[in-house]
């Protein structure tokens, strides 16, 4: 051994008496912070979009630094397959995660047991099991690439990707995750999820008081006004209020900090609002959401550029000073490597808990246009977990009365094999122009600009579900990820994995550690690294959607 490499290796040996050693690479003290305040399940009804129904001082304040985009979409009206494009940079149909919901999205160690008795039916009429998606092998959680640069990347906590997140995503992932966590001189990039807004908090909270009048509300023309609509529409005013104070404290945090000034905020929701014929729709109701964004070269104002949540990963990279993979599907829209402004956003509809569809949107600034590869079925779904909304029952017992008007009527109807709808003139899509004439030349325009976008491009939602998961996991077998044994060669620690796209996490210790779990300090392997004698060498491999490897286990002995 080399006398300079024995110096070094006696220096870090003195460094690494705690359990846990740090990546030894040298983090630039000019990467932004990043924080991610996410709401769910409400579209733009906030006071800085017009509505000011809900009272929210926070998000006023905050909205009045930032820049407040006015076109912002989901990629699905529904969580799972939306959030899987947030991580990933990736349209759900492209890596086969569209479909609501795959299973329980929590990691595995031994607790995971899929079921294949669920409720759910494909396109050809087989259950689906619970599985977790196995996405392309080159594809990442982009946090992988912040981490390498650097950053301490926390998440409190919801998740929700369509597969349980590897344990390389995060440096900490659950109730306890926070940017206060993050070693001094790191860069952090925090996301906190606020779930009191989520369509559940309508009957979970219905026993609280009202701050919203409900005679004050506005009642979108495709629901019945009447009290229970009104009152369900109170209550998620209300809690739209709840929601801001969770902000205000957020804020209030970064300030006593002394973070506030140089720390970029995004605050969006997962998508579109909670009531019917909103979440899981792919109109506008569903999918457009409110964004707004402080801190970036001092920008503020407003701003109708078009942004989609699969451009959100790439965005952070660019903002980071990260060059996106040339992999992902979305665009920055800010940042270093900021590309120009798209024209069109597009969305996809599959098959949400019980009921499988299939639909495929674009969108540009006037124009809404979607396929349906189904139309003999009607865009209602009978889903049980939307039956619990209070006014759900009152909705479904008027249409059986035969009570609807011809606009509440619209989402029991069955579907027209094209639709468009001019979001200008017609906010709510409910005027479909797809048969006049006088549109011809925009349902012409729209249709191949969808054709363009789909050609070429893998579509996992035209195969049945259930065909998908045999070839995600032969014989309906979840994968398992392989680790090499872990090589050290005069104090220098190499990690492999047998296993095509999988990701590795390693820790180090002067102690036998024997309790190892998802929560423990793990740190991503990105290339080779010293490690001292007498300490032990932990490392663990997974491949999205695989079945994490075994922990290996390295004593790097004395002589």
């Amino acid at each position: 051994m080399k006398f300079w490499l024995q110096v070094f290796i006696c220096f870090f040996s003195i460094s690494c008496q705690s359990q846990v050693a740090t990546n030894p690479e040298v983090i630039p003290n000019d990467k932004p912070n990043i924080l991610w305040i996410v709401t769910e399940d409400i579209s733009p009804t906030l006071s800085f979009y017009g509505d000011n129904t809900a009272k929210t001082p926070n998000l006023d304040a905050l909205a009045k630094e930032s820049i407040v985009y006015e076109n912002a979409f989901a990629v699905v009206g529904v969580c799972g397959p939306s959030r899987s494009s947030i991580i990933t940079g990736m349209y759900p149909t492209s890596i086969g995660t569209q479909h609501m919901r795959t299973g329980k999205d929590i990691h595995s160690w031994g607790k995971r047991v899929y079921s294949k008795n669920t409720e759910a039916i494909d396109l050809d009429g087989n259950n689906i099991m619970e599985y977790s998606a196995v996405i392309p092998e080159e594809i990442k959680c982009f946090t992988e690439y912040l981490r390498e640069a650097g950053y301490y990347c926390t998440n409190n906590q919801k998740t929700d990707y369509q597969f349980a997140p590897p344990v390389t995503a995060w440096d900490q992932n659950n109730t306890k995750a926070h940017w206060r966590n993050a070693p001094k001189g790191k860069p952090f990039f925090s996301v906190f999820n606020i779930g009191t807004t989520h369509e559940s908090q309508l009957w979970k909270k219905a026993d609280l008081p009202l701050t919203v009048n409900q005679k004050d509300v506005n009642v979108p023309p495709y629901l019945p006004d009447n009290d229970a609509t009104r009152k369900t529409i109170a209550r998620h005013y209300s809690n739209v209020e709840l929601m801001d104070a969770e902000v205000g404290q957020l804020l209030n945090q970064l300030k006593e900090d002394g973070l506030y000034d140089n720390t970029i905020i995004f605050f969006y929701s997962d998508h579109g609002g909670p009531l019917p014929r909103q979440k899981r729709e792919i109109y506008d109701s569903g999918l457009k959401v409110p964004l707004i964004i402080k801190g970036v070269d001092a920008k503020v104002g407003r701003t109708d550029r078009m942004v989609s949540f699969v451009d959100l990963a790439p965005t952070i990279l660019s903002l980071a000073g990260i060059k996106p993979p040339k992999y992902m599907e979305g665009n920055a829209y800010l940042g270093a490597y900021e590309a120009k402004p798209r024209e069109y956003i597009f969305a996809s509809s599959d098959r949400f808990d019980e009921f499988t569809d299939r639909i495929r949107a674009v969108r540009n600034k006037q124009f809404l246009y979607l396929r349906n590869d189904f139309p003999e079925l009607t865009k209602y779904k009978d889903i049980g977990y939307r039956k619990n909304i209070p006014m759900m029952t009152v909705f479904l017992n008027l249409k059986a009365e035969n009570k609807l008007d011809d606009n509440e009527k619209i989402w029991f109807n069955t579907k027209t094999k094209e639709e468009l709808y001019d979001v200008k003139a017609d906010p709510h899509n409910l005027n479909n122009l797809s048969e006049n004439p006088e549109y011809a030349s925009a349902l012409s325009e729209m249709k191949k600009i969808l054709e363009a976008h789909l050609k070429g491009r893998n579509d996992f939602g035209v195969q049945a579900e259930n065909q998908m998961i045999a070839t995600m996991w032969p014989d309906y077998n979840q994968p398992v990820t392989l680790i090499e044994d872990i090589e050290i060669n005069d104090g220098l620690v190499t990690l492999h994995s047998k296993t095509k796209g999988a990701s590795i996490a390693y820790l180090i210790s002067d102690k036998k550690q024997n309790k190892l779990d998802f929560n423990s300090p793990w740190q991503l392997y990105t290339k080779p690294f010293l490690i001292a004698k007498g300490n032990y060498i932990y490392a663990i491999a997974q491949r999205i959607g695989y079945k994490e490897s075994k922990i290996n286990e390295v004593l790097y002995e004395t002589e």
